[in-house]
């Protein structure tokens, strides 16, 4: 009889508070494993690297690899957080200095159709008693923001039945590292019989006591580092006889002293890093408060205005967090006001639609003031207020004017917001009649940086 042990670590999105303890966690428990005689793996399933913090924001993802280097993983795959967080240059780069292999699937340059040369499709791993364990990854397809961003992905159904046919073969124990999300996981479990061990991510789901489906052993950890995946396996002749996971709670590991100053020195370095890249010099204050004589927003939507090349642009103020004040911008200010991995859309409607969508946005606007929204790249605490630049809605008239002029419901007409607007539900519009096109690979607070670097210079 052999054991096998399989560690993952999933979601964590830059939540280094939880990382000392994983780590110990980690090593400790890989070494303990390993005197016992049995073979150990340890594994991230993607979305390590989220641009929130600003550690991870002011080194382009570089000190989340390097805490990845400590623990020795055997693989590593990606989420949507560094897949579309990222540039296609800063993605290409992001693992330069990694100690492991980077699985993947289902990504392909939109140049030449080929994976990039970061990644691979697949990894063998042989144990001491000869038992092959093979490794693949898939990450959830969003070919709406990897396309434009240079990236080609494929779907599941396109790449997985291919992938197990060439690996198959190959190996005794199949694994899949997904990025996938619950329900496709569910789907594969029961279509694919061949995959021995699924380790799911991406949806936040927690399976405390693993999971079996049509014979595969699923494991899921949640998110933000707050527990960790284990799988072990009893294996005898090459075959997997006995399967169990869990997932260990983090917060009920033991905590030392330095843990602490760690982490404060992972945000506080971040902070120091940013606050060193100067940006602008503003003559007034931009501030959260509509009411101010300079607010904040009035700023941004110019710049939205100015980078989607368009007449009017949309924007909610719960987007921005904090006031920035007068004298010499800097990249932590932004970062700040703006820690959404927002990107810009340029959508097109006909007058018919547009009147539409105002209405949309004008029948939820009282709901959405103080409406607490999370997920969709939101990092904030309430929706907010809506604003307008260059459109207005006048309410005892309800009429649409845009540039001040009635709508022609036949004409066309191109306004600038952020991507956020096509992935809640409350301005259907949006999606399901306009014509958008995402602005890469910029972040709202580059366009912002941008903006005010070019008008208010450092001089």
């Amino acid at each position: 009889m052999e054991e096998i042990v399989i560690f993952h670590t999933n979601d964590l999105h830059s939540h280094l508070e939880n990382w000392p303890k994983i780590r110990r966690y980690l090593i400790g428990q890989k070494e303990e494993y390993k005197k016992l005689g049995k073979t150990v793996l340890a594994v991230d399933l993607g979305d390590f690297v989220d641009r929130w913090h600003p550690l991870t924001e002011a080194t382009d993802g570089q000190a989340n690899i390097e805490l990845m280097n400590e623990i020795g993983y055997d693989a590593a795959t990606i989420g949507n957080n560094e897949g579309v967080g990222n540039s296609k240059e800063q993605l290409n780069h992001l693992y330069d200095h990694r100690n492991f292999d980077v699985l993947l699937g289902n990504l392909f340059d939109l140049e030449n159709g080929q994976a990039p040369d970061w990644v691979r499709a697949y990894k063998i791993i042989e144990t001491t008693e000869k038992t092959k364990i093979g490794l693949i990854a898939l990450t959830a397809p969003f070919p709406l923001t990897y396309n434009p961003n240079g990236w080609d992905i494929r779907s599941t159904k396109e790449m997985l039945p291919q992938l197990i046919r060439e690996i198959q073969p190959q190996c005794d124990i199949l694994v899949l590292m997904s990025h996938l999300g619950i329900d496709e996981d569910i789907k594969i479990a029961n279509e694919f019989p061949e995959i021995n061990v699924l380790l799911g991510s991406h949806t936040h789901h927690l399976f405390k006591h693993g999971e079996k489906i049509n014979g595969t052993q699923l494991s899921a950890a949640g998110k933000f580092g707050y527990y960790i995946g284990e799988v072990h396996l009893t294996i005898d002749n090459g075959k997997i006889v006995r399967s169990e996971a869990k997932a260990v709670s983090t917060a009920e590991l033991p905590t030392l002293s330095t843990d602490q100053s760690e982490i404060e020195d992972y945000t506080g370095v971040g902070h120091q890093l940013l606050k060193a890249k100067k940006i602008a010099a503003i003559p007034h204050s931009l501030l959260v408060d509509l009411n101010a004589e300079h607010p904040l927003i009035v700023t941004t939507l110019k710049a939205l205005k100015e980078k989607g090349q368009t007449d009017v642009a949309i924007l909610n103020n719960g987007l921005f967090l904090s006031d920035i004040p007068k004298g010499i911008v800097d990249a932590d200010q932004l970062h700040e006001t703006l820690p959404h991995p927002m990107h810009l859309i340029r959508v097109t409607l006909s007058g018919a639609e547009l009147i539409r969508m105002v209405k949309e946005m004008e029948k939820n606007r009282h709901y959405l003031r103080k409406f607490p929204i999370t997920g969709m790249g939101f990092r904030g605490k309430v929706f907010g207020e809506l604003y307008y630049d260059g459109l207005k809605y006048d309410k005892q008239k309800r009429q649409v004017l845009w540039q001040n002029q009635p709508i022609d419901l036949e004409r066309k007409y191109t306004f600038t917001t952020v991507d956020h607007f096509m992935f809640i539900p409350f301005f259907p519009t949006i999606e399901l009649a306009g014509e958008v096109d995402f602005i890469f690979p910029e972040f709202i607070r580059t366009v912002l940086a941008n903006y005010l670097n070019e008008h208010y210079p450092i001089l």
